[in-house]
C-alpha cells in the first residue's frame, strides 16, 4: 500500500490521540505554571519515541514515535510555542550526529533538529549504546529454562570476574557526556535535560511470566538498569545538564505491578498498549509529569491521582486503537511497527 494512502486512512485516529494528549496534558499542568520554554526540541531512543502507545505517529512510522510518547506531553504542559520530535526507535548515542537505518527508511542525524535559539532540550539515550538493553532482553530469557532459580544470565556477562555489561555501560557514560556537550554548542541558550530510564524488574520478588528471566537474574537485571541510570546523572553531572530520576519515582510501577500501575510492558507485544520491554503510556505520562515537575520545581513524586487518571486515559487510548484496529490500512501500519520494532 501506498505511503499517501496509508497516511490518509490513519490521520484521523492518529489525531483523535493528539487532540485528546493535548487537552490532557494541558488540563493536567497548573493554570499558573509559567511558560518558562518557548523552543523545544526532543532527542533520544525508543523510551522517548514510546512504541506501539496508542497512538502512532505516522509520519514517523520508522522510528516507531507515537502522538501520546513524553516529549509530546510535555509539549503540551508547557505550552511552547514551538516543538520538534526526533526521537526514534533504535537510536544510539552515535545517531546524534550520524544518520539511522530502520526498517522503513532511513533518518537524519538527531543534531540536525537543533537550532541556535532552542531553548529546551531533552534526551533519553543510553541504553542501545554497546548492545546493551539488546544484549540482556534478547538473551537472558532464553537462559532461565536450563536454571530457573540460578543467575545465569549474570554469569553469561561476567567474563573473568569482570561484568562485561557494567563495563559497557561505562564506556557510555563518556558517551552521553558527549553528546552534551554537542547540544551546548548547537544551542548555547538550551537547558539540557537527561532523563533517565524507569524499572523494567522489581527490587524484589519475581514474575516469571511477564518478565522471563531466571530468580536469581533479577538482581542483576535491576543491578544493570541501576548502573545505566547512574551514568545518565554521570553524563549529567559532569555536562552541567539537568538530570531527572525516573527510576526511583517509578518504585511499585515496574513490569511486574499489577495491570493499572505497571508503567512497562512485560515480554509479550501488546498492538495496542505497548512493545516489549517498553513503557507504556502510563510511563509515558509518568516521565513526563516527572520532567515537567523537575523543570518547574515541583517535588518530583506521583501521586495516586496522577496514576488513576493515566490508567483511565491508557484504557481509553487503548480503546480507540482497537477500533481503528479494524481499518485494514491501521491494521497494515500496525504490522509494520511491530514487525520493525526495535528499541
Amino acid at each position: 500500500m501506498k505511503v499517501q494512502r496509508l497516511v490518509a486512512a490513519c490521520s484521523s485516529a492518529v489525531l483523535v490521540g493528539s487532540m485528546s494528549l493535548t487537552s490532557t496534558a494541558q488540563a493536567a499542568a497548573p493554570a499558573f505554571a509559567p511558560v518558562v520554554f518557548s523552543k523545544y526540541v526532543a532527542l533520544g531512543d525508543s523510551y522517548s519515541s514510546a512504541p506501539l502507545v496508542p497512538l502512532p505517529d505516522i509520519l514517523s512510522l520508522g522510528c516507531l514515535r507515537s502522538s501520546n510518547n513524553y516529549p509530546k506531553q510535555l509539549a503540551a504542559q508547557l505550552r511552547v510555542t514551538s516543538f520538534t520530535d526526533v526521537s526514534c526507535g533504535g537510536a544510539d548515542t552515535t545517531n546524534m550526529t550520524q544518520p539511522q537505518s530502520t526498517p522503513l527508511g532511513t533518518f537524519p542525524p538527531q543534531f540536525d533538529a537543533l537550532r541556535p535559539d532552542t531553548d529546551l532540550v531533552t534526551v533519553g539515550i543510553g541504553g542501545n549504546d554497546f548492545g546493551v538493553f539488546g544484549d540482556i532482553t534478547g538473551t537472558c530469557p532464553g537462559l532461565r529454562a536450563a536454571d530457573p532459580a540460578g543467575a545465569p544470565c549474570k554469569k553469561h556477562f561476567t567474563v573473568d570476574g569482570v561484568d562485561t555489561l557494567a563495563a559497557k555501560i561505562t564506556q557510555t557514560q563518556a558517551r552521553i557526556t558527549e553528546v552534551v556537550k554537542g547540544i551546548k554548542l548547537r544551542s548555547p541558550r538550551a537547558t539540557v535535560v537527561l532523563v533517565g530510564y524507569p524499572k523494567i524488574a522489581p527490587e524484589k520478588g519475581v514474575c516469571p511470566a511477564i518478565l522471563p528471566f531466571s530468580d536469581g537474574d533479577y538482581a542483576y537485571l535491576y543491578s544493570v538498569e541501576q548502573k545505566l541510570n547512574q551514568a545518565v546523572s554521570g553524563a549529567a553531572a559532569a555536562g552541567g545538564a539537568v538530570y531527572v530520576d525516573t527510576f526511583g519515582p517509578s518504585t511499585g510501577h515496574d513490569a511486574c505491578a499489577p495491570d493499572g500501575q505497571a508503567w512497562i510492558q512485560g515480554k509479550d507485544i501488546n498492538l495496542l498498549r505497548a512493545l516489549n520491554y517498553h513503557p507504556r503510556y502510563e510511563g509515558q505520562a509518568g516521565v513526563a509529569s516527572l520532567t515537567y515537575k523537575k523543570l518547574t520545581g515541583t517535588p518530583t513524586t506521583i501521586t495516586a491521582a496522577e496514576q488513576l487518571r493515566w490508567t483511565t486515559e491508557a484504557r481509553e487510548l487503548s480503546r480507540k486503537a482497537a477500533l481503528s484496529k479494524s481499518t485494514p490500512a491501521v491494521k497494515a501500519t500496525l504490522n509494520r511497527l511491530r514487525t520493525g520494532a526495535q528499541r
